[in-house]
């Protein structure tokens, strides 16, 4: 495998913080996005590759390994533990001890012993070639909108260069996270694959706000029908809904449409409320008629 630059492509060196990792991430995760360059390859490769860096530098353990070990960072873990096992090893007939400090060329000389390299010292030892070991766990971000996760769908992501699709169910929380077994890094030497972590980034495209699984909005009545009652039709996420307004219905005051909310997480058919905050709209730019109305109505409310 050949050496690939995460810094370099995310822009930024060495040195960058977390803070301009997730900066220059999702400045450019935007630039890139398929939906945004519709059938432009350069575009979508660039995006897998800005993915990937992020995955590995967003993580401070496999940014750790990746700034020490390079391209084969993901193997760094089954390295270091044989480093733990083996206090020595031999080399040639010569025996040499094991301080626990470990240098590049010993971790290629493990590397080689792994996956075919010829002469090493570890082979000859008898040492790690058999042994097997967890591939390395991933982690990635799937960013979705409120209304994309009103029902259970299917939705692709990119992992490694790597298209994965995978079933959301309905009602998933923001920051989410869930395990798919056996996605993650190959195992080494016949050992299970490792783990894929998905993180989910639910952004509201409504004028909603979500609570668990209810959901909370405003709506405009207007003045006669909060003050002598009558119908009116609120929207809802998936419908649109005919209430009763109340005579005397205050500014302010709240109404529960039951099982008109969210989605609830991997619950069908179940749904939380949704409260609806009614607003009473005073008259603007009254005619003279109108206003010599409401002066009677005044002197009648007064006598």
């Amino acid at each position: 495998m050949d050496f690939i630059d995460y810094y370099k492509i995310l822009e930024l060196d060495k040195k960058a913080s977390e803070s301009d990792i997730k900066k220059a991430y999702r400045r450019l995760a935007r630039k890139y996005h398929p939906d945004l360059n519709p059938r432009d390859k350069s575009a979508e490769d660039k995006f897998k590759q800005v993915n990937e860096a992020n995955e590995v530098l967003s993580d401070p353990e496999k940014r750790k390994k990746y700034d020490r070990y390079g391209k084969d960072w993901r193997h760094a873990d089954a390295f270091e533990k044989e480093q733990s096992q083996r206090k020595t090893y031999a080399s040639g007939g010569e025996q040499r001890a094991y301080s626990g400090h470990y240098t590049e060329e010993d971790f290629s000389e493990f590397f080689n012993s792994m996956f075919g390299g010829q002469g090493s010292r570890f082979s000859k030892a008898g040492g790690s070639a058999g042994v097997k070991y967890k591939g390395a766990d991933y982690k990635a971000e799937l960013h979705l909108n409120l209304t994309d996760i009103l029902e259970t769908k299917k939705h692709t992501l990119t992992v490694n260069e790597k298209q994965i699709r995978i079933t959301v169910p309905a009602g998933i929380s923001d920051e989410q996270t869930i395990k798919i077994r056996g996605y993650g890094g190959e195992g080494i030497n016949g050992g299970p694959n490792g783990d894929l972590y998905i993180t989910f980034k639910i952004s509201n495209d409504t004028d909603f706000v979500r609570d668990g699984d209810h959901l909370y909005g405003k709506f405009d009545v207007d003045l006669f029908t909060a003050v002598l009652g009558g119908e009116v039709i609120i929207p809802t996420l998936k419908s649109k809904v005919k209430v009763k307004i109340k005579p005397g219905t205050q500014s302010g005051s709240t109404i529960r449409l039951k099982e008109k909310g969210f989605p609830k997480y991997k619950m069908e058919n179940q749904f939380g409320d949704l409260y609806v905050e009614l607003q009473v709209k005073i008259p603007e730019n009254l005619t003279e008629s109108q206003k010599e109305l409401f002066y009677k109505l005044k002197e009648i409310s007064h006598g």
